[in-house]
């Protein structure tokens, strides 16, 4: 099991939730109640009646228990280290979790896409808010010009976190990104990033299924439409799909961590309490002001910060109140500006 993650402290884990012919196990992929689990005696499809993460470690009961004993079933769901986290889609702020127990998470950025910034932004907030390392990787390179300058400039959204340069066709700069994809690694990033392409690069061997992207805008299928952890080298790989929605939730430490530079910035405001807005001695105003800090960077910062507390506002009913306090004071300010121009 060692070859999947398991090491001594899973063991003491395992060992508080033991049970007769129980064994031990990583989910490898999940589908609407049955699950895909690694173990020592091979693949095992089990049914699990609680819903598992890709990257959870389990222990299974061959025999299984309860109604339609005699298949294999997940008994016991081990607690996570990690979690890669994103708001679901449906818009009602609910946690997915994307994968468990996540080491190293590989953002990948297609050569090619227009909007990179905001994007890297994003995946970096989700990827260090997990508690994994972040590793930028620019795909397609083969395909590029000035690989150094996409690299630079990637590199200006992502202060402190190593930025890599790939092309999986000729192989350039694969065996740096071997080097990063440490642990249990992530693939994420938007469809048609060349994931999949990249991960049967490390594998040695066209595990998973790729697919064209278009031509017009560079955009692909969704061709990973689950995600899948599969061991290589050096340790295991899940590929996942195209990500065109990235919402946050309770994200504040990981939004923080990948704008250290604009925290780093708002230390040395006079005030506490600065919004960075118009107070006095304001050190983040300032170094926009100065050219010091790009004001596209700082509007992102904040623009992540309002959505990660839209969302907390959503989960949270006093929070609500507080915002729904705040926008009736607004608009009361507002209808009697008007009556009072009106005059």
């Amino acid at each position: 099991m060692s070859r999947y993650g398991w090491d001594d402290a899973w063991e003491q884990l395992a060992l508080a939730h033991d049970g007769p012919g129980r064994l031990p196990g990583r989910i490898a992929r999940v589908d609407r109640g049955r699950v895909d689990v690694l173990t020592d005696g091979g693949r095992v499809r089990a049914r699990c009646p609680v819903p598992p993460a890709v990257g959870d470690w389990v222990l299974v009961d061959p025999a299984g228990s309860g109604p339609g004993s005699g298949a294999p079933s997940v008994a016991a769901v081990l607690p996570r280290r990690t979690a890669l986290v994103r708001a679901t889609v449906s818009g009602r702020s609910e946690a997915q979790v994307l994968a468990a127990n996540v080491d190293t998470v590989l953002v990948t950025v297609p050569c090619e896409a227009g909007g990179r910034a905001g994007r890297v932004e994003r995946l970096l907030a989700l990827a260090w808010e997990s508690g994994a390392t972040p590793v930028v990787v620019l795909t397609k390179t083969d395909r590029l010009d000035a690989v150094a300058d996409a690299v630079a400039e990637l590199a200006l959204s992502a202060p402190g976190v190593e930025v890599l340069a790939v092309s999986a066709v000729t192989g350039d700069g694969l065996d740096e990104v071997a080097t990063a994809a440490r642990g249990t690694t992530v693939l994420v990033g938007p469809s048609g990033a060349g994931k999949s392409t990249l991960a049967n690069a490390l594998l040695g061997e066209e595990a998973l299924a790729v697919g064209e992207v278009r031509a017009s805008d560079g955009k692909g299928r969704h061709t990973t439409v689950h995600r899948e952890l599969v061991p290589f080298e050096g340790g295991v790989l899940v590929d996942t799909p195209g990500l065109r929605a990235v919402g946050l939730i309770d994200a504040a430490e990981g939004i923080d961590k990948a704008f250290t530079d604009v925290v780093g910035l708002a230390d040395g405001c006079r005030f506490a309490d600065c919004a960075h807005d118009r107070e006095p001695g304001c050190a983040v105003r300032a170094a926009v002001e100065a050219h010091e800090l790009p004001e596209r960077r700082w509007e992102a910062y904040r623009k992540l910060l309002r959505e990660d507390e839209w969302a907390a506002a959503r989960t949270d009913a006093r929070l609500a109140a507080e915002r729904r306090g705040r926008s009736k004071t607004i608009t009361k300010a507002q209808r009697a500006a008007y009556r009072s121009r009106g005059r």
